[in-house]
């Protein structure tokens, strides 16, 4: 149970979270939409407007990341929650395609996402941190949902600027949300904040880097996606941009409850690998049915139904293989890559997806779309499958023996893997719960576990 501290800290982080990522996804179905409104857009803008605030994203994850852990976790918070209204003020004020592209890459450049999760991981004991980290990771879903039909409705009634100007009031709004959240006395855990010695370790790890280029994929086909999607519909299906939001909805819905069987299956009989493998390739069907759509509503519609169950089925999947694949002690620096692969996907999809659709039609992104997943099929079809691994931490005094890999992998039962960082004092130690001899380990560590 989180205590009455903790739930307070949890509601206004994922209040931080949720309402960043609303603002961010409530552009995806419009802006292609209002392409008229800014002189010297093409697709081919249009798409990079959408895709760089990822590129800023991306760039700047870790770095934030570094600089909180050196100048605490709320100043950086508050200097990404500024930098995103900014980028925001200046996009709702935008006249050329350029100026909101600058005002998209200003909004990409408060890159607190990591930011915001290492603040939870302080506020939080570690028996309670897994469902709390769950919770802000289900916001984001709640988040697309909500964006995918609420942006149409802001822009539909009072313009595609609307959209901006209610983004960067939630971002204001996130200030005094901040402040009330509870400053941690000290950063209790240094596991969910970038290592730069441990970088070289992560980009080495090859499971890591296939769930990289699996959350890269993903981004890129869901931006590649949004640039033609909603000009298809309105242009070719015919059908009124002003009840798109019900389509969204409707289908966002739909996808949603018919991932949650497949995911309780892959989570509760250990078959998550078949069931992520099969959610790609219904990512590349999803993407081959909207390519054949034409003008015909009912395949367009069924396509899109394909394409959320896919999405949501993978970025729910994703975070957590991450994190039971991930060594020991080096989450923060293996989601801060992952995070920056995110990202970047975001960029190139949107970049990338505009000028297709310039140069070959809107139809052609999907074909283009689907291509990119079917690379990832085969970069993920090799993958093993993810074990339930937990990591003990193991606070080291001055004085104290080091505790070493050799010591202890290959000589006690259930140990994985160790990994030792001297400059935080701090050991993590990576066991199998269903084969680890906790005895054998206490003696080799002349401590008791829960010590």
């Amino acid at each position: 149970m989180l205590t009455s501290l903790e739930l307070r800290a949890l509601l206004g982080l994922v209040f931080l979270y949720a309402t960043r990522m609303l603002g961010l996804f409530m552009v995806l179905p419009v802006l292609a939409l209002n392409e008229a409104q800014y002189t010297g857009a093409t697709a081919a803008t249009i798409g990079l407007c959408l895709g760089i605030y990822g590129l800023t994203q991306g760039m700047l994850q870790i770095p934030f990341g570094l600089a909180s852990d050196r100048f605490g976790r709320k100043p950086l918070i508050i200097i990404g929650i500024l930098l995103f209204v900014a980028g925001s003020v200046i996009a709702a004020q935008a006249h050329t395609v350029y100026q909101l592209m600058l005002g998209r890459a200003v909004q990409g450049a408060g890159a607190v996402a990591g930011v915001i999760m290492a603040l939870l991981a302080d506020v939080t004991r570690e028996q309670a941190r897994t469902r709390a980290m769950a919770a802000v990771g289900g916001s984001i879903g709640l988040s697309f949902a909500v964006a995918m039909a609420l942006g149409p409705v802001i822009a539909s009634h009072w313009g595609i600027s609307a959209v901006f100007w209610v983004t960067a009031a939630l971002g204001i709004l996130g200030l005094p949300v901040l402040l009330s959240i509870p400053t941690p006395s000290r950063v209790s855990t240094h596991e969910l904040v970038p290592m730069p010695e441990m970088l070289g370790r992560v980009l080495r790890n090859s499971e890591l880097l296939r769930l990289d280029v699996g959350i890269f994929v993903l981004h890129f086909a869901q931006m590649a996606t949004w640039v033609s999607v909603p000009v298809l519909l309105e242009q070719v299906v015919g059908f009124e941009r002003d009840r798109h939001w019900y389509l969204y909805l409707i289908t966002m819905g739909a996808g949603f409850a018919l991932m949650v069987p497949f995911i309780w299956y892959g989570e509760t009989r250990r078959r998550m690998k078949p069931v992520f493998m099969g959610a790609i390739a219904l990512l590349a069907v999803a993407e081959a049915v909207l390519a054949s759509a034409g003008s015909h509503f009912a395949v367009m519609a069924t396509g899109l139904l394909l394409f959320f169950m896919a999405f949501n089925l993978l970025e729910a999947s994703l975070p957590s293989l991450v994190s039971k694949l991930c060594p020991p002690g080096i989450k923060g620096t293996a989601l801060g890559i992952y995070s920056t692969s995110q990202f970047l996907g975001a960029f190139a999809g949107g970049a990338l997806g505009g000028l297709v659709a310039h140069r070959f039609g809107g139809g052609s992104v999907f074909w283009f779309a689907g291509g990119a997943a079917l690379v990832w099929f085969a970069v993920a079809s090799t993958m093993r499958a993810p074990r339930r691994l937990r990591s003990l931490t193991l606070i080291q005094a001055a004085g104290e023996p080091v505790v070493r890999r050799e010591a202890l992998v290959g000589v006690v039962a259930g140990v994985e893997d160790v990994i030792h960082i001297p400059s935080h004092q701090v050991a993590y130690v990576q066991v199998d719960d269903d084969a680890l001899d906790s005895a054998h380990l206490e003696r080799v560590l002349g401590r008791p576990l829960s010590a």
